[in-house]
């Protein structure tokens, strides 16, 4: 089982934006967490399973729209956010990331999403 690098859709955004995301093998993973922070590295939101809803063998964009706000449901402000999504099997193993074709759109596994007011 592998995952590609997520990506939002629409990026930059203004109201919402979704994740697209390529997942292979016979099942999906236990557990997974999209954090979102700030540039300087502090976590203001974290998106859970719970949040996200089930993820779907093949290539999907989640059925949650995040909104730009924060843990606190409060409007984050215009500017450049870094986010990476956690991914784990039923033993607590990371899932392995594969390229398709957006590696250079991330460092240290990280991808920048951008909102725009």
């Amino acid at each position: 089982s592998k995952i590609s690098n997520i990506l939002n859709y629409p990026n930059p955004f203004s109201t919402a934006t979704q994740f697209v995301y390529t997942l292979t093998g016979i099942e999906a993973p236990d557990h997974y967490i999209i954090q979102i922070m700030t540039v300087s590295g502090r976590i203001v939101r974290e998106l859970t399973e719970l949040d996200l809803g089930p993820l779907r063998i093949g290539t999907h964009r989640t059925d949650y729209a995040w909104d730009g706000t924060d843990m606190y449901g409060d409007r984050l402000a215009n500017g450049v956010y870094l986010y990476r999504m956690i991914v784990k099997d039923q033993n607590g193993e990371n899932y392995e990331k594969y390229d398709n074709g957006t590696d250079r759109f991330f460092r240290n596994n990280f991808g920048k999403l951008v909102i725009l007011r």
